[in-house]
């Protein structure tokens, strides 16, 4: 019993720093063996300022600029310079050694069609290069020929080691002799070559075939004979418009005064750190750990050692018997304890040990990123040892003091006494309740305190566990309701409060903890769901074709309709101002225009008039978060166009998932169907035709044209569910006020999220056109995996089940004399398995019924917490001067109603399954003890 949870508290904290890297095992997956990593700033040789980690940099001159002055004529002149490379190379120290590390994008030939992956020219196997890569089979490359994969890579691909690698535009095939893993992110699709024998032949290839000049981006990794690459280099190398990552500043960072980013910058730049939030989350999430673990070994040692002992209260009784006294007594009970004690330590910690090796590999599999190693803290592993013989301790001092204060005659006989219920237990859990959830719900309301709400929670839950004997009580209640066996079992339960309590609350703690994470998780989960800009709806595809004016369109969508399971297309239109030769998204060289919405004056932002956010008060400026004209509206569309317009018909709306009867109608007799209401001006929309936008024009000038009217029906749909379109404009509505069109592309709605195997078929029909025209599969949010939710929820989890069926085998150990009496008087052999599997089921159902609905309110107060930061930093945005129209603080609580379902129905029903089939049909008769 007590070695369960050192089992799921040991292999939880090997797990959690197993997981957790140190700065050098970073650095190893970054920049591998190397002293340092040297890149280019894209600074044009300009000095430039660093942060020590190399994750900020920065011009020295735009760190100083004053950022309300009016650029110059120099600065101007500056931001249109043509970017030059600057070689990293020239800030190599003398007897530096080095490799390059270039990366570009190519589009392979695989199994299902084309698949793009990028390409890493590295010498993989290089000393320097120790720790970028981890070599699962086969070996590094050692010819031009030979190329190494990621596991992903030919997962994806359909291909092994050993395989031919062609790669699309390049005359020349590559054998894959190797199969490796990136450390840090097992799902990446990659492809690493020796230096020199990819990238040069692939962009003359690429560039004689279609004059594309494929760019590749390299750094060099560097090694030093000192092993030392000081700050001081760092900052001669960022005079130079070079930035390093260095081992020795990463290890050792220098002052922050020494810092000139954080010293010299005009805006005050502060260092920025991000460990302490994973810090927090660790030690809360180890806390919670343990604190669930040590609940449960208190809540369950106890009542077993008391079962124990009064299964022993005959040998007990005969020591007394034979001049025993209560010492001799007391000893021998908290001997057994602290040998069950150390018993515990030792088989939980080892198998602890065992079931992270054994899990480690499917763990790391499913955060997608290996471990730095097994990771033991033998002073953590001691103490969580140490607490296990400390509890064993401490369970068995109530069990020895009431078996030492009970007579020998009463021990012989096999007496208990007359019990009566504690009515104290009752007022102080009420109490705890009470305070705790004042505490919880004043935290997060008032404040912006978690350890008010996790410490106002904890309380709450504490003062549910004292209640616990009465709730059981209440429960009992129900069993006039139920069957024989199942009344018999809950009978039971209720009658021997001293053992169910305690059970009941442990398996109340356990769910509580997986009740709060995942409602928490579920939560943040909807957060960031909500937060992702969909292009299009999930499994639509958008084609797109803006630079080649449309030709390849027939080809492209019937490469579409063949490789994909389509079943709806709505072709569209785009405006254009120029002629057959603009483009169909806008402009397109000399002499062609553009179309541009406009909005009144009356629905224009406050803060994006002329005279912006200056001339408002504080309280209007807070009253814009709430003001329809300042809403955020996404921009993220599959076929952008520069009016936010399409052409086409009801199809659209369709293919957009939009469901609005009068806009279809709308759109039949000609209208536009307009979606959002700011553009509206009198039941028409505006838009301005702006002639030649490559004609130069006076500063301070724009270019006029003429306005034309549209006769729009507003849609019921607004702006911020139609993926950034802003209406959808009929031919003949085009034709009318004369703009004229050219086709800009199709919807497609599938039957089904097209595959892997699919989107390469197309790929390689879209590279076999040789098309520029945009091909977009929206494939929705996913998902990132926490491992340390995975390991809170298995570890509560296997708390659940074992509290529930250590609560049943208790009850069998206390009720032996009972189910002996069903025996003798002719109860069938099933009788005692039924019995078994309901006692565990009775425990499990009012341990999980409570643990739900105590498991929610730290989650609450949480997200309330947090919802309350998010609006403090969004009202002193808006303080600021900063404007509207950005997207209002959104904390969502979700209650993971799924969870909790499978909690209540499938924790009781496969705890009391897993008791029947361990509990023996029938038993032996005994002879009654002697008095």
């Amino acid at each position: 019993m007590i070695a369960l949870p050192i089992i799921g508290v040991s292999a939880a904290d090997i797990t959690i720093r197993s997981s957790q890297l140190s700065p050098e095992q970073k650095l190893s997956r970054d920049i591998g063996a190397a002293d340092a990593r040297l890149a280019d700033a894209d600074a044009n040789g300009r000095p430039i300022y660093q942060d020590p980690p190399a994750d900020i940099w920065t011009s020295v001159k735009d760190a100083t600029a004053d950022p309300d002055a009016t650029p110059s004529a120099a600065d101007l002149a500056e931001q249109q310079e043509t970017p030059k490379p600057t070689d990293p190379l020239t800030a190599l120290p003398r007897g530096a050694r080095w490799i390059s590390d270039s990366q570009t994008y190519a589009r392979f030939k695989t199994k299902y069609g084309l698949l793009a992956a990028p390409v890493r020219e590295l010498e993989a196997g290089d000393p320097l290069a120790r720790g970028i890569t981890h070599l699962d089979r086969g070996r590094y490359p050692a010819a031009d020929h030979e190329v190494i994969a990621t596991t992903a890579f030919l997962k994806s691909a359909g291909l092994k080691v050993g395989s031919k690698l062609v790669v699309r535009d390049v005359d020349r095939t590559y054998k894959i002799v190797g199969a490796y893993d990136l450390p840090d992110t097992l799902g990446t699709e990659q492809v690493i070559a020796r230096p020199g024998a990819f990238i040069a032949p692939y962009t003359a290839a690429r560039k004689a075939l279609n004059g594309e000049d494929d760019s590749a981006y390299t750094t060099y990794l560097v090694g030093l004979p000192s092993g030392d690459y000081s700050w001081q280099m760092v900052q001669q190398a960022n005079t130079r418009g070079i930035y390093v990552k260095s081992r020795a500043v990463v290890l050792h960072p220098p002052a922050d005064s020494e810092v000139p980013l954080y010293t010299k910058s005009r805006n005050g730049s502060a260092p920025y750190r991000t460990g302490d939030t994973g810090k927090a989350t660790a030690v809360a999430v180890a806390a919670t750990i343990v604190g669930l673990s040590m609940l449960e070994i208190c809540l369950l040692a106890g009542p077993a050692f008391a079962v124990g002992a009064r299964r022993s209260r005959r040998q007990l009784g005969l020591v007394g018997a034979n001049g025993g006294d209560r010492r001799h007594i007391r000893a021998i009970v908290l001997s057994g304890g602290l040998v069950i004690g150390v018993a515990a330590a030792v088989v939980g910690t080892l198998l602890g040990l065992l079931l992270t090796v054994l899990l480690r590999s499917p763990l790391e599999d499913f955060v997608g990123r290996r471990f730095g190693g097994l990771t033991l803290r033998p002073l953590e592993l001691l103490g969580i040892a140490g607490l296990a013989v400390l509890t064993g301790l401490l369970a068995a001092v109530v069990p020895a003091v009431t078996a030492s204060r009970q007579s020998v005659l009463a021990s012989l006989t096999g007496r208990r006494g007359v019990r009566h219920a504690n009515r104290v237990l009752p007022v102080l859990g009420i109490g705890a309740i009470c305070l705790g959830g004042g505490i919880a719900v004043f935290g997060s309301l008032r404040t912006d305190s978690t350890l008010a709400v996790g410490g106002g929670s904890g309380i709450a839950e504490l003062g549910i566990v004292a209640l616990t004997p009465t709730l059981v009580g209440m429960f009992g209640r129900t069993g006039k309701w139920l069957p024989l066996s199942p009344r018999l079992a809950l009978r039971d339960a209720v009658r021997n409060r001293g053992r169910t309590a305690p059970a009941v609350a442990a398996v109340l703690a356990a769910v509580a903890g997986t009740v709060a994470v995942a409602t928490y998780s579920a939560s943040a989960d909807r957060q960031d769901r909500d937060a992702y800009e969909a292009q299009l709806p999930r499994g639509v595809v958008a084609v797109a074709a803006y630079s080649d004016r449309g030709r390849d369109l027939t080809a492209v969508r019937a490469a579409v309709e063949k490789r994909y399971p389509v079943s709806g297309r709505a072709d569209v239109s785009a405006m254009v101002v120029g002629g057959k030769n603009c483009q169909a998204g806008g402009g397109g060289g000399d002499g062609c225009g553009d179309v541009q919405p406009v909005k009144p004056a009356a629905n224009v932002c406050p803060t994006d008039r002329p005279e912006g956010a200056t001339a408002l008060t504080l309280a209007e400026r807070r009253a814009l978060a709430h003001d329809w004209r300042c809403a955020y509206v996404a921009g993220l569309t599959a076929m952008p166009t520069s009016s936010a317009v399409l052409i086409g018909g009801p199809a659209v709306l369709h293919a957009l998932g939009i469901r609005d009867g009068d806009a279809e109608q709308a759109l039949a007799r000609g209208e536009t169907v307009l979606f959002d209401k700011g553009y509206l001006d009198r039941g028409t929309l505006k838009l301005k035709i702006t002639l030649d936008t490559n004609k130069a024009v006076p500063d301070g000038q724009e270019p006029v044209g003429p306005v034309k009217s549209v006769p729009v029906h507003l849609a019921a749909e607004g702006r911020d569910r139609t993926y950034g379109l802003l209406a959808v404009m009929p031919q003949q509505a085009a034709d009318g006020v004369g703009i004229d069109t050219m086709p800009l592309g199709s919807f497609y709605t599938n039957a089904r999220m097209p595959n892997g195997p699919e989107r390469q078929a197309l790929d390689s029909d879209l590279a076999k056109i040789g098309t520029d025209t945009e091909v977009y599969l929206e494939r929705g949010y996913t998902r990132d995996n926490s491992l340390v939710l995975l390991a809170l929820t298995l570890f509560a989890g296997l708390v659940t089940i074992g509290a529930a069926g250590i609560a049943t085998g208790l009850a069998q150990a206390d009720a032996e004399p009972d189910l002996k009496t069903l025996a003798a008087i002719g109860a069938p052999p099933r009788v005692r398995r039924t019995l078994s599997g309901l006692q565990c089921g009775v425990i499990a159902t009012m341990g999980v019924v409570l643990g739900s609905a105590a498991g929610v309110l730290p989650a609450v107060g949480l997200r309330h917490t947090e919802r309350r930061e998010q609006w403090k930093y969004y009202h002193q945005a808006l303080d600021g001067g900063w404007g509207g129209t950005s997207r209002l603080p959104h904390v969502p609580i979700v209650v993971p109603w799924s969870t909790l379902a499978l909690l209540i129905v499938a924790v009781p029903l496969g705890a009391a399954l897993l008791a029947a089939l361990v509990t023996r049909s029938r038993t032996q008769l005994a002879r009654r003890a002697e008095p």
